[in-house]
């Protein structure tokens, strides 16, 4: 992935992927039993998390025409830790990071995907300035 530009045309770190608006990340996370990638925001103020998550749904068509795909839309979920997030996602389940067998099906799940949000966030990103 270090070689693929950003839809922007710039250098990206995929794995921590910067979208300039403070507690709002792409995250890609695997485990013993499923892989996920989301859209996760997790500011403090519940009305915050709420104009994101309108702001979100006023992009949803683009986003899942972006994606070719439906995600799952969750926006009144908690962490590990059980602090309130919202997430859009999607997940790859029967899969474990701890296989190397099942390493291509993995970066065939992340890879276009994480591509995708990229090329959704240079159009959609500026509709976000406002929580900066």
């Amino acid at each position: 992935m270090s070689l693929h530009a950003s839809a922007d045309g710039e250098k990206v770190n995929w794995v921590n992927y910067k979208t300039g608006i403070k507690q709002l990340y792409f995250k890609m996370d695997a485990d013993k039993k499923a892989a996920k990638i989301a859209i996760t925001w997790s500011h403090t103020d519940a009305g915050i998390r709420a104009l994101m998550a309108e702001q979100f749904l006023q992009y949803k068509n683009l986003l899942h025409d972006i994606l070719g795909e439906e995600w799952e839309w969750d926006m009144e979920g908690c962490d590990e830790y059980g602090k309130p997030i919202c997430q859009i996602y999607s997940t790859l389940e029967g899969h474990s990071i701890f296989k190397e067998t099942e390493w291509g099906e993995l970066i065939t799940f992340f890879k276009p995907r994480i591509i995708a949000l990229d090329e959704f966030w240079s159009s959609a990103k500026y509709a976000f300035d406002i929580f900066k």
